[in-house]
């Protein structure tokens, strides 16, 4: 805002005014001081039998105030705390809304509220408007020449009247024909949302634009989540402890501190039942290389045996399998090795014979 505007709300400060309307911008004043955040709506084009539906249905989040342009700028004046810029958005049919809550949270809820409703001529469309392929369920009739005067694409089919592809019949910023919006009537489109319209919204000394608020909640929350995942991956990489961090990096050290333990064979109360199991593990296994006779009694027995022998029929059914697979995958290759070891027979057969010579 200008330093003229601001100049010019000051002077209407000090104007004297009727005592109804001091009255009416201190109920205004008290309204803006009693909520953490408060903005502008428009509320033009909606009609009042809705808008107090609406002024239900916000019941507990936020509220509605309505009053003249101009005493909304007298309060806004008389608050001075930062909340001159909203003046630049008392334009039109608007209304303050106040809140609690926080900016993002009002913006969504005001989004949610909004209604789709039919749009009447000479208002701008604040969107393109399209009228879908399909069967209207009109009659045949002179519709099909509205239809198509509005630039439809539309013809007679099967005793009805059709729309034979999706037709874009009003682009955004467009003002709608009285044609338009009497085929639009009769098809039940209704191409516009009826709702407060956010402004603009000062909370904790920001001042907020709609394009500002309107963020993908889910988006950001997974942005959040992965960022927080990371910080918390850098801060136990780096053995920095906080809040959040202090438990796993605790668990991290125990873990390492065990294992080194383990490693170095460090008799420790705690270590010795890991120690012990090791030691009778390696034992076990080295026991498994060694003839009973050589044994201790404790480790002799079906133990031992027993996982020598599974381990031996693991081994002879593995190469059995593995046998049986070469002779089925190539039996050429199967051939040409018997004559390969037919030959390395005879190679042997022929070593013994050098050798028997060489020693006489």
């Amino acid at each position: 805002m200008s330093q003229s505007d601001v100049g010019t709300a000051e002077a209407r400060k000090t104007e004297q005014v009727p005592q109804w309307k001091q009255a009416e911008i201190d109920e205004l004043s008290a309204f803006l001081e009693r909520f953490d955040s408060v903005g502008i709506v428009g509320i033009a084009g909606i009609p009042s039998r809705q808008l107090q539906t609406m002024r239900a249905d916000l019941h507990g989040q936020a509220t509605l105030r309505v009053s003249r342009n101009s005493l909304m700028e007298r309060a806004i004046s008389a608050v001075d705390e930062g909340l001159i810029d909203l003046m630049d958005h008392v334009a039109g049919q608007v209304a303050f809304v106040g809140t609690n809550d926080n900016p993002f949270a009002l913006y969504r809820e005001l989004e949610a509220s909004k209604t789709p409703a039919p749009i009447s001529a000479d208002e701008v469309t604040p969107n393109d408007i399209v009228i879908p392929e399909g069967d209207t369920g009109v009659d045949p009739g002179p519709f099909v020449g509205e239809l198509q005067q509005v630039g439809a694409a539309a013809r007679i089919m099967d005793g009805s009247i059709h729309v034979t592809e999706d037709s874009t019949v009003a682009d955004a910023g467009e003002e709608v024909t009285a044609d338009l919006a009497n085929v639009l009537g009769e098809l039940g489109i209704e191409p516009k949302e009826v709702g407060l319209d956010l402004r603009a919204v000062f909370s904790e000394g920001v001042m907020f634009d709609p394009d500002e608020l309107d963020i993908d909640v889910e988006e950001y929350r997974a942005d959040v989540e992965a960022a927080a995942s990371r910080a918390q991956a850098l801060s136990v990489g780096a053995a920095y402890p906080t809040a959040q961090t202090a438990g796993t990096l605790l668990a991290k050290g125990t873990g390492e501190a065990k294992a080194l333990g383990l490693f170095a064979a460090v008799e420790n109360e705690k270590l010795m039942p890991d120690l012990v199991a090791r030691a009778d593990a390696q034992l076990r296994a080295l026991a498994t290389h060694l003839d009973d006779d050589v044994l201790p009694e404790e480790l002799r027995g079906a133990t031992v045996e027993t996982s020598a022998t599974a381990d031996d029929e693991s081994n002879e059914s593995a190469d059995a399998d593995a046998e049986e697979q070469d002779d089925e995958e190539d039996p050429e290759t199967n051939d040409a090795d018997t004559d390969t070891d037919a030959d390395a027979d005879d190679d042997d057969d022929d070593g013994g014979d050098a050798l028997g010579a060489m020693f006489g």
